[in-house]
């Protein structure tokens, strides 16, 4: 088998790999999500016990939302881009590193502000991500289904969300319980697309881009969760 047959195989669908190597793969893509998760959360308690996230939430909330959800837009794509395209390892766990620094930024105004007025959310939350996340995981594992039918949806829902979004922001209306629902359900989908991607579609060697959309997928999910659980309050 010469360089390019042995290169073709390697990145062959991981559905068309054996028992063994598509074991790997998904848990080496399990260990980068938890990575992720955890580097996410040692980034924010560093930035809470160092009183940097009062600063960053202070500046964040005098600024004009749709310019932080442009740029965290483009720092998103930007990381998809180089995790999925990349070849240098080191290249796509850049890419990985610099996305959970984002999200990180991100969630400091909405976490500084339930931590100080909604006790609680932020725990509630976390939990029912945890536990919607498990489920959807088994389902797309038990299942075995493929649902890549999913994208044209998430295509269409991920539109209207950014308009309806944007609409809020420019026009001043709040977009209520049901829109965090609404994306929820949303981040749930995603969370079962990307899962079936997993299983059945990605390269071998990009555990890294999987792990990094399915920690988007996840970050989602508890971003709407704990808007919910604020709203309540």
């Amino acid at each position: 088998m010469n360089y390019e047959e042995v290169n073709e195989a390697y990145n062959a669908p991981v559905s068309q790999i054996s028992v063994d190597r598509r074991g790997q793969f998904i848990s080496k893509t399990y260990n980068h999500l938890l990575g992720a998760i955890v580097g996410f959360i040692l980034i924010e308690l560093a930035l809470f016990e160092s009183g940097m996230a009062q600063k960053i939430a202070t500046f964040m909330l005098s600024m004009n939302w749709l310019i932080i959800l442009g740029a965290f837009m483009l720092v998103s794509w930007l990381a998809s881009r180089f995790a999925h395209n990349a070849q240098s390892k080191a290249t796509q766990y850049s890419a990985l590193a610099g996305f959970v620094l984002a999200e990180a930024i991100i969630f400091v105004p909405m976490l500084y502000i339930a931590n100080a007025y909604a006790p609680g959310a932020i725990t509630s939350a976390a939990t029912l991500t945890l536990l919607g996340f498990a489920g959807l995981t088994g389902i797309a594992f038990f299942t075995k289904k493929d649902f890549s039918f999913l994208k044209g949806v998430l295509m269409w829902g991920g539109v209207l969300a950014l308009v309806g979004i944007v609409g809020g922001v420019i026009f001043g209306y709040n977009m209520g319980t049901w829109f965090s629902l609404g994306m929820v359900a949303f981040a749930g989908a995603a969370i079962l697309y990307d899962t079936s991607n997993i299983i059945h579609h990605y390269p071998e060697d990009k555990y890294v881009a999987a792990a990094l959309e399915l920690f988007a997928s996840v970050a989602l999910m508890f971003w709407y969760l704990l808007r919910f659980f604020m709203s309540r309050d």
